[in-house]
C-alpha cells in the first residue's frame, strides 16, 4: 500500500507520457521516407516531438539540429517526472542524471582533444544543466585543453578521477572515456544502496547489474574480435562489478583463445539461459534487446516502484537512438529494409 500511494502520481504521469512514444509501425513509415527533412515533417505532424521541432525554422531542419531538439525532449521528460517525484525519488533521479553528465563531459573532451574548429555548441543543454546538474556549462565552454577542461570540473565529483590522468603518458580520448565509464558505474553502484531501500534497491540493482554484466560481455567480445587484445589488457576495460557473472566466468571468457571459445563460455552464463545469444544479431543488438526485455519485465511486475521512472527514461533514450540511426541511414540512401535492420530491436 505504501508503494501504491508513493508512486501513484508518478505512474499515472508515466503512462500518459509512454502512450506518446513511437509505435513499431511508425518506424516502418520513417524508414520509407527519403530525406531528413521528410522525417522531421513526419515527426512534427504525427508524434509528440512536434513541440520541440516547431522551435526550428525551415533552414534549420538538418540532422544536427534535429538531434539537439530530440535531446531536449528527453530533458523535458526528465523534468516532468522530477516534478512529480518525492524527495526519495529525486535522489534516485540524480543517479540517472549522471549518465547525461558523463555524455556532456565526453562531448567536451572530443572537442578539445580533436581540436575542432567549431566552438562548443551547448546552449541547448544549458537551461537543463543549470537547473539540475553540478556541472557548469558556462565554465566548460571556456576550455581549450584537457587540463583546462578538468580544472573546470573542479567543483564536481568527476574532477578526482579525471585529475589522476593529468600526469600519465600518452593519454587518449579513449582513456578519458574509459575512466569516466568506470567511475560512473562504480559510483552509482555504491550510491544506490544509500538512496534506495528494499524492493526499489533490488529492482535498480537488477537493471544496473545486468547492464554492467552485458557491457562487460560486449567489451570482451569487441576486444577479441576487433583488436586481438591480450587478457591482461582486456581486464583493464572491464567494470569491476559482477552481478550474475561470477569471477570465474569472466576469467573464462577473457582467457578464451578465440571467438568460438568465448561464445561457448557465454552459453554457460545466466544470460544465455534467459536469452538466445546465438540469434543472427550483432552483439550491440543483443545488448539492446536484452536490456529492453529486462526493463519492461521489471516495470510490468513492479508497476508502483522506481521501475516506472527507470523504464520510461530507458525507452525514451532507446527511441531517440533509433530515430538518430534512422536519420543517418536515410541520409546515406539506405533502403527501408536496411534502415530497419540498423534500427533493430523492439519498440514500445
Amino acid at each position: 500500500m505504501g508503494n501504491l500511494l508513493e508512486y501513484s502520481g508518478i505512474v499515472t504521469k508515466v503512462r500518459a507520457m509512454e502512450a506518446r512514444l513511437l509505435k513499431p509501425e511508425q518506424f516502418v513509415e520513417i524508414a520509407n521516407l527519403s530525406s531528413v527533412p521528410e522525417i522531421a515533417d513526419y515527426l512534427r505532424k504525427n508524434t509528440a516531438y512536434a513541440a520541440v521541432l516547431d522551435t526550428l525554422t525551415e533552414d534549420q531542419i538538418h540532422r544536427g539540429n534535429i538531434e539537439k531538439v530530440l535531446t531536449q525532449s528527453l530533458y523535458h521528460d526528465y523534468t516532468k517526472l522530477y516534478r512529480f517525484c518525492g524527495q526519495k525519488q529525486r535522489q534516485f533521479m540524480k543517479l540517472i542524471l549522471k549518465n547525461y553528465e558523463i555524455d556532456l563531459i565526453n562531448y567536451c573532451l572530443r572537442i578539445v582533444i580533436n581540436h575542432y574548429k567549431q566552438p562548443f555548441d551547448l546552449n541547448y543543454k544549458r537551461a537543463f544543466f543549470d537547473r539540475y546538474s553540478q556541472i557548469s556549462i558556462e565554465k566548460l565552454i571556456t576550455s581549450r585543453t584537457t587540463d583546462e577542461l578538468v580544472e573546470n570540473l573542479k567543483d564536481t565529483e568527476y574532477y578526482t578521477p579525471l585529475r589522476k590522468l593529468k600526469d600519465a603518458q600518452d593519454v587518449t580520448l579513449y582513456d578519458y572515456n574509459l575512466t569516466l565509464d568506470l567511475y560512473y558505474f562504480t559510483s552509482t553502484w555504491k550510491e544506490q544502496k544509500k538512496v534506495l531501500k528494499k524492493a526499489d534497491l533490488e529492482l535498480f540493482m537488477r537493471d544496473r547489474g545486468s547492464k554492467i554484466d552485458l557491457l562487460n560481455l560486449q567489451w570482451i567480445y569487441r576486444a577479441k574480435k576487433y583488436y586481438n587484445m591480450k587478457p591482461a589488457d582486456i581486464y583493464l576495460l572491464l567494470i569491476p562489478i559482477h552481478y550474475k557473472l561470477s569471477t570465474d566466468q569472466v576469467k573464462e571468457m577473457v582467457d578464451a583463445p578465440g571467438l568460438e571459445e568465448f561464445e561457448n563460455s557465454v552459453a554457460r552464463t545466466y544470460y544465455a539461459r534467459h536469452y538466445n545469444f546465438r540469434q543472427n544479431l550483432t552483439m550491440e543488438q543483443m545488448y539492446a534487446d536484452c536490456l529492453h526485455h529486462l526493463y519492461t519485465i521489471d516495470r510490468r511486475r513492479n508497476p508502483y516502484s522506481i521501475a516506472a521512472i527507470n523504464t520510461y527514461l530507458f525507452l525514451k533514450e532507446e527511441e531517440i537512438n533509433k530515430l538518430t540511426t534512422a536519420m543517418e541511414c536515410v541520409r546515406y540512401g539506405l533502403t527501408p529494409g536496411e534502415t530497419l535492420a540498423y534500427v533493430g530491436g523492439k519498440t514500445q
